[in-house]
């Protein structure tokens, strides 16, 4: 098959493109129409850079003659918009043998990059065992709405610990701009699609698929692993790893493992351990440091959530063609490189962009205030909510042994490190510094503290909404957003927002809500691994996923659990890498 791209038509044929696209695509090829047996769309986005909008296809087309395919992508070589149609197909590296009853590899985490680890190994014949110290998925929804209706947190089941991982409770993004020459983004995908996830996912540009549709997607997922032999225990808390020292290296030996149910403990053997812990187990995070296990800071943003109405989004990016069905809500991407002032250096962008949806709580501890951003997949809310997020470094984190006390309970060492590299759990420092500041500011009650987005230019408090009502559960508390952040990083956002307001038509109106503290962007950690995938100093652990700063989203973080399953059924049945 022949891959076409940069097929576009009008707006007006993008609504039954068949015959149009076929058109397109035959003179294309400059074949006639008659030459093609078959078109199938691969992907479809829409391109608003000017007043005529249009619809943009990649196509895979099949001759009515295959014999003819090789001449003529030999004759049309030089348009690099005429390739062959890749091979998407998953193939797995190895396979147990019928009846196999060898030793059984660990997950660590159910969430987005566990799930497609265990099923991955689970179609290999391995027959996984998953460890998620939170709960099913509809015993976690009900667990997160007792915290947006009534404040009432539960550490253990909430939007970041739970089946279906964090981005349970987002727009379903499945998106990724990470680099995947294997097309295990497809596998994803594919795999979405066949556990009830609309097929529309295949060919949008931007698919997404909501919360709700997200939760039967996941137990499908789960009925997969657990047909093929998996087994995935809920409310299991990993809370240590038993190694036996052997040089160079350590090796892991077995799981110490807190059941949540009943408080008790006990180990279970495991020398094949995939780790997938999400950004947000900062409990595991220590002990895995104390342990030895080799970790460094790494970078993450912080900021808050801006919402708008999604119709001043919409005309600002459709134009004339807001409201048009088949464009549905707009979404946006924005960047700016702040140049003067204390934010001078810094990077201020939009995080996690949820048309037509709503902010909410995400805090996993008590104490502390952190917000996210979620839609359906009808994404028709009022309201277009984004992270406005300032970039830092481990550099801004924080390096007193009494900071660390006050906010971890203990120094871990670092008195040893003020003047030397940043201490591995920094960046955890500073996130609990910043959500308990917002927990305070909103009033200690898990409302959010928020702020109009003129008077934060304006940098006086907010005392009532106006336009824009905020969408945050369980509810804000209007007050000044300089009081929650670092002034680097205040001062980057008043910069950017009025240049994102010449991007956006409206982006920096007087009555946008900005609600704090937006801290969990991705991991502050990052578990170093080798070629292998292995922990560099501990032989069978297998560092993965967002938690471990190897994705950043649903897709990233399926294609790292698909990777890193691989890498352990390679292990397990002692086959040498591809």
């Amino acid at each position: 098959m022949i891959r076409l791209s940069e097929l576009r038509l009008p707006l007006s044929q993008a609504g039954a493109p068949d015959s149009a696209l076929r058109a397109a695509a035959a003179q294309k090829l400059q074949l006639p129409e008659a030459a093609i047996a078959h078109l199938s769309v691969f992907k479809r986005s829409f391109d608003a850079r000017k007043a005529e909008l249009l619809a943009v296809y990649i196509v895979d087309v099949e001759l009515t003659d295959p014999s003819a395919e090789g001449p003529l992508l030999a004759r049309l070589e030089p348009d690099s918009h005429v390739q062959p149609t890749p091979d998407m197909t998953w193939h797995p590296p190895v396979t147990a043998p019928a009846g196999w009853s060898g030793e059984r590899p660990v997950v660590i985490g159910f969430g987005p990059c566990g799930i497609f680890a265990a099923l991955v190994l689970a179609q290999m014949g391995l027959k996984p065992i998953v460890l998620e110290r939170g709960k099913p998925v509809r015993e976690r929804t009900q667990d997160t709405w007792g915290l947006w209706r009534r404040g009432e947190l539960n550490p253990e089941s909430n939007v970041q610990f739970g089946e279906g991982g964090a981005g349970l409770f987002s727009d379903g993004k499945l998106y990724s701009q990470v680099r995947d020459p294997r097309h295990l983004g497809r596998k994803v995908m594919q795999e979405f699609v066949a556990a009830g996830a609309p097929e529309e996912i295949l060919t949008a540009a931007h698919p997404h698929v909501g919360t709700f549709k997200l939760v039967k997607v996941v137990e499908n997922l789960r009925a997969q692993i657990t047909a093929l032999g998996g087994e995935i225990r809920f409310q299991q808390r990993v809370v240590d790893l038993l190694f036996k020292n052997e040089l160079p290296a350590l090796t892991l030996q077995a799981l110490e493992v807190e059941n949540l149910q009943n408080g008790k403990r006990y180990e279970l053997p495991a020398r094949h351990v995939v780790l997938a812990l999400g950004h947000s187990s900062r409990d595991t995070f220590k002990a895995l440091y104390r342990r030895g296990v080799d970790m460094v800071a790494k970078p993450f943003s912080i900021g808050v959530r801006i919402e708008h109405p999604q119709g001043v989004i919409d005309r600002a990016r459709w134009g004339r063609h807001a409201g048009h069905p088949l464009l549905g809500a707009a979404e946006y991407k924005l960047v700016h490189h702040a140049t003067v002032g204390q934010g001078a250096g810094r990077t201020v962008y939009s995080f996690c962009m949820c048309p037509g949806g709503t902010v909410v709580a995400a805090t996993s501890e008590p104490g502390g205030v952190v917000t996210n951003g979620m839609s359906q997949y009808s994404r028709n809310e009022r309201n277009a909510n984004a992270g406005l997020v300032v970039g830092i470094a481990p550099a801004d984190f924080p390096r007193d042994a009494r900071a660390f006390a006050d906010v971890l309970g203990e120094s871990f060492g670092a008195e040893s490190l003020a003047e030397g590299q940043p201490h591995p759990l920094a960046g955890i420092v500073l996130q609990r510094r910043l959500e308990r500041a917002a927990y305070q500011l909103g009033g200690a009650s898990y409302a959010a503290p928020a702020q109009r987005v003129g008077d934060f230019l304006a940098q006086r408090p907010s005392s009532a909404p106006g336009e824009v009502e905020p969408s945050y559960k369980p509810g804000v508390r209007w007050t000044d957003l300089h009081a929650a952040l670092p002034a680097f990083a205040t001062a980057a956002m008043r910069e950017a927002l009025p240049v994102f307001g010449r991007k956006i038509k409206g982006y920096d109106m007087a009555d946008a809500v900005m609600t704090g503290v937006e801290t969990r962007t991705s991991s502050p950690i990052h578990i170093r691994r080798g070629d292998d995938l292995q922990s560099l100093n501990v032989r069978g652990l297998y560092p993965a996923g967002e938690g471990a700063g190897y994705a950043g989203g649903i897709l990233s973080a399926g294609i790292d659990g698909i990777k890193v399953g691989e890498a352990v059924a390679l292990a397990v049945l002692q086959k040498p890498a591809r």
